[in-house]
């Protein structure tokens, strides 16, 4: 008996050995030569593993065996982690490799990698226009809209047409549409040799002469000057939760928000107090979180349409001030409005968005008044609250980037402030560095909604930083997050839809497009995993939509952070268009390092 006990425990154990798995998780779009290249290794079981190898994909042949290898530890249900670094493969090729026994996907190396990928993102833009949709080849929402909480014009029907829908649903937010406009025009101003001319002003195929996403800058610059129709009058919010009537495109929406089925929507004014629908009040505290993004976009935008538009450019940046001012006027946070949830961008920090007003407003006219307001706003909060946090609300503090801080860092003539705010801008990264450590993936996020773009505002700070100060302490983890990004994570999908087209990628994604069988959304940067605590107490999370049984396509790999690829998980699983125009500038950077790289090479051919 005891004997058929021993063999029975034997073939259990022996079983179980059987159906433990290995994975390896890389950067399934690619590596530039020099670049640092680190993928990640997971078992099920505890293992030890000294080495990995490196395989010619295209031959099969082995290349070499690398003894690069860190163990991490446990992570979630893998009992072992371990970072494989194969930084020192620079040899342009197609690769794959091979440890204990998991074998990863393929991967290239060389330095056009990165092109296109910037252009690539505003696929998702263009998706997502407001007005005219190029996608749909017709038009949506002609009639906006209908103003509310303004003292005087409340009921009046004002033109806000055009902009972009925030996510899957059909709400417009200057916070976030502003904050897009921005990081679209530092990307250009940046790196300007990365973008095409593919497509018209109204998002056709077929070149204009102007840079794709310089029309899409446009587009976008066109409705926030709506937005701002007089001096004084600023507006935040079209539309509010009473369009989560269901899945639907565009032009098909019908929502009665009390002018008519599809005839208008409500265009929230600025007012700088609380503003009450339904049951639910938001916590505004003031206006200048608002007003400092309009003067920011504004005061760049002068500047960055001047050679396409110059007649527009003047007459934005002759509204830069005007809404400048508003913010000193009113300080305080300008939060959006619900009315059947609770679920709204709850913004209370507005310093870091004046402090960039004054910046963009300095750098258009030189006058230091504003450079004086921009160090006092500055200071005021040196980091970002979320880098380090464990946690927050939903976009709490917004924008993730405090791009005043960056610039303040490039101020002529003035060492002791430029160091000042690069010891700002590493407090932030640090603290990030402290949480990404403990983690086989290097990636010291809080899980809340929209992790992703907190990914992709730490990747610009780090990157900004580094190109500044040449420091590299924090260069691993950069890399780490960029991966993370391309499928170097715990469930090895790209959290780009359709990027890389030969990787795994959201097939699924939270989209009305989708839904109706009409396309996808393409270039759009999904949500991101959450906290499972936050993910189990969200209402309306429809499941339905995984193969099989729901929720179980990445079950092995959740643990304290989920990540669902299912059309009907809007907090892991949606496309957002801020997260997506906000990642553009990193990726034009990683081209124009490519393009460096490339000539490098050729340079050491010769």
């Amino acid at each position: 008996m005891k004997k058929y006990n021993l063999l029975t425990l034997l073939f259990f154990f022996c079983a179980l050995s059987a159906h433990a798995e290995e994975w390896i998780r890389i950067n399934q779009l690619g590596y530039l030569p020099q670049s640092i290249k680190v993928a990640v290794f997971m078992s099920e079981e505890g293992t030890d593993i000294q080495s990995f190898q490196i395989f010619d994909a295209q031959t099969d042949k082995f290349v070499r065996t690398i003894p690069m290898v860190k163990s991490t530890g446990k992570w979630g249900n893998m009992k072992s982690t371990f970072r494989l670094d194969f930084s020192d493969l620079e040899r342009p090729g197609i690769y794959y490799l091979k440890a204990g026994n998991a074998v990863s996907p393929q991967f290239p190396v060389n330095a056009q990698v990165y092109d296109g990928t910037a252009d690539f993102l505003l696929n998702y833009m263009r998706q997502q226009r407001c007005g005219y949709n190029p996608f749909l080849k017709d038009s949506c929402h002609v009639h906006d809209g209908y103003i509310l909480y303004h003292p005087t014009k409340t009921g009046q029907h004002i033109d806000v047409r055009g902009g972009w829908h925030d996510a899957t649903d059909y709400l417009q937010y200057t916070a976030t549409s502003a904050n897009a406009i921005y990081q679209m025009m530092f990307a250009y101003q940046q790196n300007p040799e990365a973008f095409g001319d593919a497509y018209d002003a109204a998002g056709h195929e077929g070149a204009n002469g102007i840079p794709d996403i310089i029309d899409e800058i446009k587009w976008g610059m066109d409705w926030l000057n709506r937005m701002n129709p007089e001096p004084g009058e600023l507006y935040n919010q079209i539309a509010d939760d009473r369009d989560h009537a269901g899945m639907r495109l565009p032009t098909e929406c019908r929502v009665d928000y009390g002018y008519g089925p599809g005839l208008g929507r409500p265009v929230y004014f600025c007012s700088g107090e609380p503003q009450v629908r339904g049951k639910f009040t938001n916590a505004t505290t003031g206006v200048a979180s608002t007003a400092g993004k309009f003067a920011s976009c504004f005061a760049l935008g002068s500047r960055v349409l001047k050679p396409f538009f110059p007649e527009f450019a003047a007459l934005i940046g002759n509204k830069a001030d005007a809404a400048y001012q508003e913010g000193v006027k009113k300080p305080g946070a300008c939060q959006t409005a619900s009315v059947l949830e609770p679920y709204i961008y709850e913004e209370d920090n507005w310093v870091d968005d004046m402090e960039l007003g004054a910046m963009e407003l300095y750098q258009s006219t030189g006058d230091k008044k504003y450079l004086e307001q921009a160090v006092e706003y500055g200071r005021r909060e040196p980091v970002s609250p979320w880098m380090g946090a464990d946690s927050a609300r939903h976009y709490q503090w917004y924008p993730f980037m405090n791009m005043g801080h960056y610039h303040l860092t490039k101020v002529e003539g003035n060492k002791r402030l430029n160091n000042e705010f690069l010891r700002n801008m590493r407090a932030g990264i640090q603290r990030t560095f402290e949480k990404a450590v403990q983690s086989p993936f290097m990636h010291g996020i809080p899980y809340i909604w929209c992790s992703n773009n907190l990914t992709t505002a730490m990747l610009t700070q780090c990157r900004l930083y580094r190109e500044t100060t040449g420091d590299e302490t924090y260069a691993e983890m950069e890399a780490a997050m960029r991966d993370w990004l391309f499928g170097c994570n715990p469930w090895g999908t790209s959290m780009i839809v359709e990027l890389p087209k030969t990787g795994d990628y959201p097939m699924i994604p939270h989209s009305s497009y989708l839904r109706a069988g009409v396309g996808t959304t393409t270039g759009g940067l999904v949500d991101g995993p959450v906290y499972n605590t936050i993910f189990s107490t969200l209402s309306g999370v429809n499941m339905t939509g995984i193969p099989n049984t729901p929720g179980q396509d990445y079950e092995r790999f959740q643990g304290e952070m989920v990540y669902h690829d299912a059309i009907g998980d809007y907090s892991t699983n949606e496309p957002t268009m801020d997260g997506t125009a906000c990642l553009i500038y990193y990726l034009s950077s990683m081209q124009v390092e490519g393009m460096k790289q490339g000539k490098h090479l050729n340079d050491l051919s010769r």
